[in-house]
């Protein structure tokens, strides 16, 4: 009995559909939102992208770019930290210290966290401490809801 022969342009042809769909069903699970125009810091920008890992807790990615040290604030702060909105409380998350050459040379910063919740929101406060439970009213940069 003779087994059919594949040739090689089926076999990528069909790798390469493969691939695509491999990329596309990962790609579709994260959700990607732009943070809104900041009224104190008006040229900041950014995108939070949501995805959820292997073990089913909610991956969280920032990337900033343009946001000035917080030390340029009026009045000057000393960090900025990132609040998460979901289920009725506001978490912090973490902060982005501006003096770091990372922020400072190139005003971009990156930031990522690992939360069990799904986020509702997300947003940046100018602060002067990083261990505060509660944001100040200062917010630098904010998302609509998810």
């Amino acid at each position: 009995m003779k087994t059919p022969k594949v040739s090689n342009l089926s076999k990528n042809i069909f790798l390469g559909i493969a691939t695509a769909i491999a990329i596309f069903s990962l790609s579709s699970c994260a959700k990607k939102v732009t943070f809104l125009t900041s009224s104190i810091v008006p040229a900041a920008r950014g995108s939070v992208k949501v995805s959820k890992d292997r073990n089913k807790n909610y991956v969280i990615k920032i990337q900033l770019y343009n946001l000035a040290e917080s030390n340029r604030l009026q009045p000057s702060k000393s960090i900025y930290v990132v609040w998460m909105a979901a289920d009725h409380k506001t978490i912090n998350l973490g902060k982005i210290k501006s003096s770091t050459s990372a922020l400072s040379n190139k005003l971009k910063a990156y930031f990522e966290n690992v939360s069990s919740v799904k986020p509702d929101r997300i947003f940046i406060t100018a602060e002067d401490d990083a261990n505060i439970q509660y944001p100040s009213s200062d917010v630098v940069l904010s998302t609509d809801n998810f």
